[in-house]
């Protein structure tokens, strides 16, 4: 039987290029619908993401926020990040979290409320869904967006 075999060399141009090809693709926050982890952003995409996503941000009346990440501690980093950038946004009891392993953390604004639980086979990013008082408006969920996109 035959195996195929490819040195390092190979595989670096091959990860090289595809980070390249999934950068040029991610030009609006819908893009990243499609990836199951935070893609790698250049600095111009994450500034117009940004700018996207504080339009939605601004308008909903509340947000949730669902956090992917290989630790509890990486994941209350990135959530105090989205709370450092926006003061409005403000969660208690961060210090009495904990899980083991991959996490998935699920915050809520409204109600000041954050969860973490373990969780295997997640991505990693942060996903922001932005939430209305009134039913004829839909939320929307935008992301993942890297780690620290927020900061």
């Amino acid at each position: 039987m035959y195996q195929p075999r490819c040195g390092l060399g190979m595989v670096e141009h091959l990860v090289k290029n595809f980070i390249d090809i999934k950068l040029m693709e991610i030009n609006k926050l819908i893009d990243l619908n499609n990836f199951r982890t935070a893609p790698q952003l250049s600095n111009r995409q994450g500034k117009k993401l940004l700018e996207e996503l504080e339009v939605n941000i601004f308008n909903a009346d509340w947000i949730t926020i669902g956090i992917m990440a290989t630790s509890d501690n990486k994941a209350i980093e990135a959530l105090q990040s989205i709370s450092n950038k926006y003061p409005s946004i403000k969660f208690g009891n961060l210090g009495s979290l904990h899980a083991d392993g991959d996490v998935f953390l699920k915050a809520n604004q409204k109600t000041s409320n954050v969860f973490v639980r373990s969780e295997n086979g997640l991505g990693e990013g942060i996903l922001i869904t932005c939430q209305y008082d009134e039913g004829a408006k839909e939320s929307n969920t935008f992301g993942p967006l890297p780690l620290d996109f927020f900061t």
